[in-house]
């Protein structure tokens, strides 16, 4: 499927609540998943830990917005010690790089004092809805810092749903729950008809929302 699978039909997919997948890094094919349990964050009601919200307001890294996609994805797409396979394979790296450029990919990115790259993740935009694709972490809580940056962004947009896909023990702690997949459909739908603004809270480069500012928007939400 993947040498006929191009951006307009990628868009599609996330429209009709579905999206491609790979089986491991090395395998060249896609496939389609539209999961019968969905995982979403809540916008309203996201939870951010104690100890999570101390550090971003100390801002340990340097957050920015759309400066470093494609690496971002090399990153995510990377074995580990934890993560000894991924599914982003070089098709699905072009096919969301392309849709990078067209406007309806983003990614957030943290970077440490020497200015390497250390934790981000990457997702998909369209309507009011945001799809959340995959983080990396390289150093101390770099990826849940970046979500924080990420879900204070689409609040400040207009966003009206953060589809998680599957339930992910590491998203329990910020109130991930799990919907039907009619219920997510309905959800869905809604923001579709709506329009959020990725970059009301500022375009590519550092972000303008301080990690004080995150953590405020966020609980005002919540």
């Amino acid at each position: 499927m993947s040498d006929r699978f191009d951006t307009e039909m990628l868009l599609d997919c996330y429209r009709q609540g579905v999206f491609p997948m790979a089986d491991s890094r090395e395998d060249m094919n896609l496939f389609l998943i539209s999961p019968e349990i969905r995982g979403v964050l809540p916008l309203k009601g996201f939870h951010i830990p104690r100890r999570l919200r101390k550090t971003v307001r100390k801002a340990p890294y340097r957050i920015t917005i759309d400066l470093a996609f494609s690496r971002v994805m090399e990153a995510c797409a990377k074995d580990t010690a934890d993560r000894p396979t991924t599914w982003i394979n070089t098709p699905i790296q072009n096919l969301y790089a392309a849709l990078h450029r067209r406007g309806h990919a983003h990614s957030v990115e943290c970077w440490d004092d020497e200015g390497a790259l250390v934790g981000g993740l990457y997702g998909v935009s369209l309507g009011a809805a945001f799809f959340g694709e995959s983080m990396f972490s390289r150093q101390t809580d770099a990826s849940k810092i970046a979500l924080v940056h990420l879900v204070a962004r689409l609040i400040a947009g207009g966003y009206e749903l953060l589809d998680a896909q599957f339930h992910n023990p590491h998203l329990d702690q910020f109130g991930l729950i799990e919907i039907k997949k009619a219920d997510f459909m309905r959800k869905l739908e809604a923001a579709l008809t709506r329009k959020g603004d990725f970059y009301s809270s500022g375009e590519a480069g550092d972000d303008r929302l301080s990690g004080e500012g995150c953590v405020h928007l966020i609980t005002q939400t919540s």
